[in-house]
């Protein structure tokens, strides 16, 4: 690229969404972010991630606070940025499938109360599970953007991502993101897969990795190179290890190239030192983990992601069977093939891994089958790119029928039963989703909210972005 033709890079600064998640468990509070927000509506990001993910079931389930609350109270601060959530398709912000006016009424209150950007994933990266809140977020005017959930293996071949990539243009969605959620995209693989999106489709490409196996702030050198639009950064304090590469250092390498991001490292020095006291706190509590910190290059080695190793790690102390720790990383891979290749993402990595546990440990595989590996290998969760091994398939589910339609066709729809259940409770219009998704949780959090005696001004609530007394 010649020196005169400038190209700036955009950021997504993911520090009160994603950031907090993988380092603090998701624990930040709408407190804790409030101060700060009038200093990083100065900074000129592209879009700041706040909402979506885990942080709707933490804020619940945790802070008791109303992630509704939140949302507004951010729009609020928020008066010259866009605001972005990650949003898992047919399972919203949950663990399951909903129906299709449970997602389509979840996408318009996340508009109404101040999201502009949705970032929409699926597991298995089955675009018929996106379908429904794509159209939804088109629908209210909201920036739909599709995220491919990134994989190695023999299926996903550079002409698999171009077809995807074009099949997401053609549904309508306004950008991709290839979203690398266990930091396998290396450097040079990242120039040829961001080189051949962009001949692929006109929309705007964005990466979001994580730092775990050491190479993301060289991705996204090699990507912007090659014509990435936006990345994604976390403030310095909540950087690295399992969170995205920094910031500051992201932006003092494209300085003075034709990638130069324009942003003030005067303005996020001072975002940064707001940020290190909660760093430190949750280093003296035991919040954050050192271990979480560094270089974990086993990532690599067996294309697992970091969340999921602890997760085996920590089955295994159960079981008393540390010592089958390699025996369970070889047995991945076999599942993972049995199991169609799916991508290792929630909640596809917690069920591949939890059988290949059982396998080694049984000592014969599929001995013991576990209800999310039938429910996978029914079809309960969607297509995979490969077929299911036969007779894996068969030992799983029987003579049953597998699914082979969108799964969410065969759920009737939801909302005006879960009025009815939680009817006692309602306060705002947004509280049925708030019980649709985590009906438990919230039930416990609504019951706390009485106790405390707030009220919520439902007849605002979603149409003007006022700050409420919480």
């Amino acid at each position: 690229m010649s020196e005169q033709v400038k190209k700036p890079v955009k950021i997504t600064e993911t520090v009160l969404r994603d950031a907090h998640q993988s380092l603090l468990a998701t624990r930040m509070t709408t407190e804790q972010m409030l101060p700060i927000i009038d200093k990083m509506d100065k900074v000129g990001y592209h879009s700041v991630e706040c909402w979506g993910g885990a942080t709707f079931d933490a804020s619940l389930r945790f802070l008791k606070e109303d992630p509704w609350e939140r949302l507004r109270k951010l729009r609020d601060g928020f008066k010259h940025t866009k605001l972005q959530m990650l949003f898992r398709g047919q399972n919203i912000l949950g663990y399951r499938h909903y129906a299709d006016d449970v997602v389509d009424y979840f996408v318009r209150k996340s508009v109404a109360n101040g999201i502009d950007i949705i970032r929409i994933f699926d597991a298995l990266n089955d675009l018929r599970n996106l379908e429904t809140s794509v159209k939804a977020t088109v629908r209210e005017s909201g920036h739909a953007q599709v995220a491919l959930s990134y994989t190695l293996g023999d299926a996903y071949t550079l002409e698999y991502w171009k077809d995807i990539a074009k099949r997401i243009e053609d549904m309508g969605a306004n950008s991709i993101c290839i979203k690398d959620m266990a930091g396998l995209l290396v450097p040079y693989a990242a120039t040829e897969l961001v080189t051949a999106l962009k001949e692929s489709t006109d929309l705007p490409i964005q990466l979001h990795t994580h730092y775990t196996s050491g190479v993301a702030s060289m991705t996204y050198m090699k990507a912007v190179e090659a014509g990435c639009d936006v990345i994604d950064t976390a403030m310095s304090p909540l950087a690295l290890g399992t969170s995205q590469p920094a910031t500051e250092v992201m932006v003092e390498t494209f300085k003075g190239t034709p990638y130069d991001t324009g942003l003030d490292q005067g303005i996020l020095s001072e975002i940064a030192e707001y940020f290190r006291p909660i760093r430190e706190e949750a280093l003296e509590s035991g919040l954050l983990n050192p271990k979480v910190l560094g270089v974990n290059i086993k990532t690599l080695l067996y294309q697992v992601p970091g969340g999921m190793l602890s997760n085996l790690v920590s089955q295994l102390k159960e079981a008393h069977a540390e010592d089958k720790y390699y025996e369970v990383l070889e047995e991945i891979p076999r599942v993972r093939k049995d199991f169609g290749e799916p991508p290792l993402v929630t909640p596809s990595s917690q069920i591949v891994g939890t059988q290949a546990v059982l396998n080694v440990l049984m000592g014969e595989r599929y001995k013991m089958i576990t209800k999310e590996s039938k429910a996978l290998l029914k079809g309960e969760y969607g297509q995979t790119v490969k077929p299911f091994n036969p007779e894996v398939q068969k030992k799983a589910i029987g003579d049953e029928e597998p699914i082979t339609c969108r799964p969410a066709d065969l759920i009737p729809n939801e909302l005006e039963s879960l009025e009815k259940e939680m009817a006692g409770y309602k306060q705002q219009d947004e509280d049925v989703l708030s019980y649709a998704l985590f009906p438990q949780v919230a039930t416990e959090f609504f019951k706390y909210r009485e106790a405390q005696k707030t009220k919520i001004d439902a007849a605002k609530a979603d149409t003007e972005n006022k700050v409420y007394p919480v």
